[in-house]
């Protein structure tokens, strides 16, 4: 039986100073997270056709038609992050994002 093999791009997606952000503020860095997936993070994987394939606790990898849906992605997440937290100093923000691609 032959296989069928299909190009696919993955983003891998983590919460940057994470175990740091729960250290300090456990119940408010949870909430803020599940926000910003609900609200921002999902909404923007569908928007460009992906999918989630695995979520990690602070992070995700979703699956795109393309790179350019996958890199689409990651900069409106990474921009919508600053926007939806524009009076939180940097080393209190969270998001960091990388997207690479992967044959499967």
């Amino acid at each position: 039986m032959a296989s069928t093999r299909r190009l696919a791009a993955i983003l891998a997606a983590d919460v940057a100073g994470y175990s740091r952000l729960m250290g300090e503020d456990e119940e408010g860095t949870h909430e803020r997270l599940q926000a910003h997936l609900r609200e921002l993070v999902d909404p923007k994987i569908a928007e460009h056709r992906g999918r989630i394939v695995k979520n990690t606790g602070d992070g995700f990898l979703a699956e795109f038609p393309s790179v350019v849906d996958a890199v689409r992605c990651a900069v409106e997440v990474q921009r919508g992050m600053i926007d939806r937290e524009p009076d939180v100093p940097q080393e209190r923000r969270s998001g960091s994002v990388s997207a690479s691609t992967s044959v499967m």
